[in-house]
């Protein structure tokens, strides 16, 4: 045993009261401003600098326990409260929940940085002290649900995950958007945890056990029928929190409802928590006999979230909700990882699965921070605009130009593009993929080679949207007065997106070290050490197979700029020195350019629009003012609404159908007690019929 775990349960200890502390202090502090001890600004001060430095202390807390746990292995165990109908209740933390922890961590550690400027935003506006404990408890929930070691005891945390998530989505409860996305997302949240309740009751059925250690590889103890209804029970459950289509609705309102520190944890990790729980429902309790059908069930919904998410992302003018569906984007594209690996481990090639399964939980760490970054540089922009809609900004890369480095850095990670963190596990995807094509099973050679073109299909999408985000909000002239004396952030906001962006530059050039932290993770799951089949080189290179191709991130980003430096050198030296020459830019004959003469977002992605026609059914209103000349017109207002075929054609009539139903029942609700002891004498009679 190494020093470290002896250090284990203390650090554990400090970041759990770090929370919980940094959550009770506004509700102590509360009672002393009702007794006028303290002034408004000075208790509104206190507690968002003690409740956002708690937090983040702890995260860096988390930080060190998730490290300790993936480098030496060796599991946090923490025996709660024995219960005589449960048993006990414990805090079980392995390499994979390390993992979670870790990500979460890390994330929350910035945020936290960051939301020590943003919530300047909030004083004397806003509950100061109602956001600072929601956020704690927010962090503190998140980390109970992926250390917790027994079935009751994550059913517990996983609701009051949720329930703090929808007093923060509400949080502007003014706002009528707010209030709808947060009942949104409560009904689909709950309707997940249903279903897992469903499959918790049933891996005790046929196991006996609530523990998580217990149920490890109990697959074989349970019928097939069964598994597989545990298995979608643990797809559809855990997918609702995910936000994979189709149970993605929830996701696209929730995200700008919050406020923006907020989207960015519940965007980079809450919806992970829903990873976390396939994961471990899977591989760890279902496994290691997995049908066929599970790996293509998951792929199918996995390229269904990434084509469409996607798709639907290049239709928005809402900075937030772009983000929001580039999420279950690349949700999608983890899943893909995790559907390939459970295809290849049913078909006994668990190298195959080891190799998709880390390529999956790669991501999973980097969209945490790329996400968190565009998240971040979303709030900054909103911050210092008051705008979310893109076609009002424009030219902000003058007036907050650390804001636009870090959001072109986020934007690149998200695009898949070399050598930030986003590149490295997409093309981990990739190869896994395209390795699957050796696989002679008929299934496989569907599955596989559509999922390769989708993938590619959705990081060629992705880059063309965020050329749009990111051209139309900095580039540019501003297009409003709130873009012109838009102002930059904070040096705490700053400094958290500047600490994101370095982290998708680390991870994105030293892959073979997250690679051998990843490894023994697959390895207690599948059964397969990859390290023995992979090159690491010093951490630097990889090299999944022998007859495959390699890439090695820090000579990929020499070759790009050898590319780049090469053509300018040789015209330096052919043509001479460079000679600056100013003039004026053609405005088409017009005296001056003015910001409406500018691409827009609607414009920009006209052509996709029509493209993928059938999948959008846009519809546009066109309103123009009596004309003022036969050649001018006052004003012209072009409205374009895009369809939710999913809203339309599945929630939409499942609304219609409950609520008529509950009309019909509510009849029976005459307010006579003589009907009500009617309805209980014939129940009764029912009872005892059956009871016979």
């Amino acid at each position: 045993m190494h020093d470290w775990t002896y250090l284990q349960l203390p650090v554990f200890l400090f970041m759990a009261t770090g929370f919980a502390a940094g959550a009770l202090l506004p509700v102590i502090l509360t009672g002393l401003r009702r007794r006028d001890v303290m002034s408004r600004d000075v208790f509104e001060r206190v507690v968002k600098n003690f409740g956002f430095i708690a937090a983040f202390v702890s995260s860096l807390a988390g930080c060190i326990l998730a490290l300790s746990i993936l480098l030496y292995g060796e599991p946090l165990h923490v025996d709660l409260l024995y219960t005589r109908h449960f048993g006990m209740m414990s805090i079980h933390a392995d390499r994979l929940s390390a993992l979670f922890l870790g990500t979460i961590s890390l994330l929350a550690a910035a945020v936290s940085v960051y939301s020590l400027g943003y919530a300047t935003e909030f004083l004397g506006r806003r509950n100061l002290g109602l956001l600072v404990f929601l956020y704690n408890a927010f962090l503190l929930s998140m980390v109970s649900v992926v250390v917790a070691g027994h079935t009751v005891l994550f059913v517990f945390v996983w609701e009051a995950m949720s329930l703090t998530t929808y007093f923060l989505i509400n949080y502007d409860h003014e706002d009528p958007a707010s209030r709808r996305a947060a009942f949104l997302y409560v009904v689909m949240t709950h309707i997940g945890t249903a279903l897992l309740v469903v499959m918790f009751m049933l891996l005790y059925s046929f196991t006996g056990a609530f523990g998580f250690e217990s149920l490890k590889s109990a697959g074989p103890r349970i019928p097939a029928f069964e598994r597989s209804l545990i298995f979608l029970c643990a797809a559809i459950g855990f997918g609702v929190k995910a936000g994979i289509i189709p149970f993605h609705i929830w996701l696209p309102e929730a995200h700008p409802a919050a406020p923006s520190n907020i989207s960015a944890l519940m965007s980079g990790v809450m919806i992970k928590t829903g990873i976390y729980g396939m994961v471990r429902v899977f591989f760890d309790f279902l496994g290691p006999d997995i049908p066929q059908w599970w790996g293509v069930l998951i792929l199918v919904l996995a390229v269904a979230s990434s084509v469409l998410g996607v798709l639907y992302a290049l239709m928005e003018h809402d900075l937030k909700r772009l983000l929001a569906f580039h999420s279950i984007e690349n949700i999608g594209i983890i899943l893909m990882g995790v559907g390939a690996a459970l295809l290849f481990s049913s078909l006994g090639n668990n190298a195959l699965a080891a190799l998709a399964l880390i390529a999956g939980l790669y991501h999973v760490l980097n969209h945490a921070m790329f996400k968190g970054l565009l998240f971040l540089g979303a709030g900054s922009v909103l911050h210092g605009t008051h705008s979310r809609n893109i076609e009002e900004l424009g030219g902000l890369i003058e007036k907050m130009p650390w804001t636009s480095f870090f959001f072109l850095i986020g934007a690149v990670a998200i695009s898949g593009l070399p050598p930030l963190n986003g590149f490295v596990s997409e093309w981990l995807t990739f190869q896994a993929l395209l390795l699957g094509f050796h696989i002679s099973d008929l299934v496989v050679k569907i599955a596989v080679p559509l999922t390769v073109a989708l993938l590619a299909l959705t990081g060629a999408l992705a880059a063309a949207c965020f050329v749009k985000a990111f051209g139309i909000t900095f580039l540019g002239l501003p297009r409003s007065d709130r873009a012109m004396h838009a102002r930059e952030s904070s040096p705490t906001m700053i400094a958290a997106m500047a600490s994101l962006a370095i982290a998708c530059a680390v991870f994105g050039l030293a892959p073979g070290l997250v690679v051998s932290v990843l490894d023994p993770i697959a390895s207690s799951l599948l059964g397969t050490n990859l390290s023995g089949q992979v090159s690491l080189n010093g951490g630097m290179l990889l090299v999944p197979d022998s007859t495959s191709t390699s890439i090695s991130p820090p000579v990929l980003t020499g070759l790009l700029m050898a590319i780049i430096a090469v053509p300018l050198v040789g015209a330096f030296l052919l043509g001479g020195r460079l000679r600056t020459r100013a003039a004026m830019t053609w405005a088409c004959g017009l005296p001056k350019i003015e910001p409406r003469m500018q691409y827009s977002a609607t414009g920009f992605s006209k052509p996709i629009r029509m493209i993928f026609s059938n999948i959008y059914r846009a519809t546009h209103e066109i309103e123009i003012s009596e004309e003022t000349s036969p050649y001018f017109r006052a004003s012209i207002t072009y409205e374009l609404k895009t369809e939710s075929v999913f809203l339309k054609h599945i929630y939409e009539p499942a609304y219609n159908i409950i609520v008529t139903s509950a009309r019909m029942f509510r009849r029976i609700q005459t307010g006579h007690l003589q009907s009500y002891l009617a309805y209980i004498f014939i129940t009764l009679v029912l009872l005892l019929l059956f009871a016979r």
